[in-house]
């Protein structure tokens, strides 16, 4: 008896470990941009961490990378106006690339979206609306949907920017129709499980959040005007609140932690802390503070105090959860970027190009390390990633990959 219980527990340990591997999304396994690692460095030396490895022929986009851990490393690139998933070998090389359709050649041209990696298959959804599903493995086209003509979607000014989420069976996409405003499509298929008409409005830029409680999952997402809470099994508009900046540009997936939910807008707008009911039925504003306005870098929580780049008023910013009082700011290099955390330390990306490390303290921050990347061309506006203990930093044509372990 005694070995047979050991048999089938390793064998657990082991489908647990396979199961945890063969999932990489945006911004962490709980889209917040915190990343469970340890042991990592405390500091860096001044030219920054060992780079391991880079790529420098992923073409033109602001895809991080989609990593799954002991296995592979995806993400995403324009050439000669296709979009090309690229999936790499974990030492740098590349396994496949596989186009899978147009992408953005106007303004900012470029793939617009990571990768997400789910039971085996890769999903994206290209600046044009066209949902692709690819295996894992090899690259193979599996199923694909075209939005804008199946679903009367709407494009925007600087194309369709969303990476997609997956709950169960499920995947959710804001198509930004009148009608089909936000969708879920069964991620084996393709096809609709239910479909939203929202406010109507168009889509926002914005990645949702998947919010679990006692009695519901709910999807939080935004749209032109608006936050929306869908119910993420039947698909009914549960409430919605208002949010409007001055180019309709709702970049940062909602963080949400025990009962309160916190969604943020570029422009000057700032944030708005909302407090769901028991049932999430319902939300009621506590508070709001536009200081804190990052455009798409993300925020994250660290020991009941929210942390984001800011972009009318430039630097890092300090919020208290609970008030939205600001507890501290730095200018530092005085540039938006975005922003992720492990080990209870903060890592930034600026738009010079400038990666630091910086511990946050009582009453302000501690600037520790900080470094300048060596390879890429145009914005630097792709999410930091931590797997493994290495940093994943992709900027423009070049993904670089970075030892950050003690």
């Amino acid at each position: 008896m005694k070995y047979l219980l050991t048999i089938i527990l390793t064998f657990l340990m082991v489908f647990n470990q396979l199961t945890a591997q063969d999932a990489a999304q945006w911004r962490g396994k709980n889209r917040d941009g915190i990343y469970n690692e340890t042991g990592l460095l405390r500091s860096w030396p001044e030219s920054g961490p060992t780079l391991l490895w880079h790529y420098d022929n992923i073409g033109e986009g602001h895809s991080s990378a989609a990593v799954v851990s002991h296995d592979m490393v995806y993400t995403a690139g324009m050439l000669d106006g296709k979009g090309h998933i690229f999936a790499f070998s974990l030492d740098g090389k590349l396994v496949w690339d596989t186009p899978y359709g147009d992408e953005w050649a106007e303004n900012y041209p470029g793939t617009r979206t990571t990768p997400l990696i789910n039971d085996g298959k890769v999903y994206l959804m290209s600046s044009f609306g066209k949902i692709v599903c690819l295996s894992a493995d090899k690259g193979n086209m599996l199923w694909s949907v075209e939005n804008m003509k199946e679903y009367d979607g709407r494009n925007i000014v600087w194309g369709v920017t969303e990476n997609l989420l997956i709950d169960g069976e499920k995947l959710f996409c804001t198509v930004g129709g009148e009608k089909n405003n936000v969708i879920a499509l069964n991620k084996n298929t393709g096809k609709l499980i239910w479909s939203n008409p929202g406010n109507g409005q168009i889509s926002a830029y914005c990645s949702p959040a998947l919010i679990t409680l006692p009695s519901r999952k709910i999807v939080v997402t935004m749209t032109e005007k608006s936050i929306l809470g869908i119910d993420a099994e039947t698909g009914w508009k549960l409430w919605d609140y208002e949010q409007i900046n001055m180019y309709a540009v709702h970049a940062n997936t909602p963080l949400y932690k025990d009962g309160f939910l916190y969604c943020v807008s570029g422009y000057g707008y700032g944030g708005v802390m909302l407090k769901l009911s028991i049932d999430g039925s319902s939300v009621e504003k506590v508070w709001k503070n536009a200081v804190l306005d990052s455009r798409m870098g993300g925020m994250v929580l660290l020991n009941g105090r929210v942390y984001g780049l800011g972009d009318k008023i430039k630097g890092l910013h300090c919020l208290d959860w609970k008030t939205g009082e600001e507890v501290a700011f730095e200018k530092f290099n005085g540039k938006p970027g975005t922003i992720i955390s492990a080990e209870g330390l903060i890592y930034t990306y600026d738009e010079g190009g400038i990666v630091a490390l910086i511990e946050p303290t009582a009453t302000g921050f501690n600037k520790i390390s900080s470094f300048k990347i060596p390879y890429g061309a145009d914005q630097h506006w792709a999410h930091l990633v931590i797997d493994n203990g290495r940093l994943y930093i992709r900027h423009g044509n070049s993904l670089m990959v970075y030892d950050i372990r003690k």
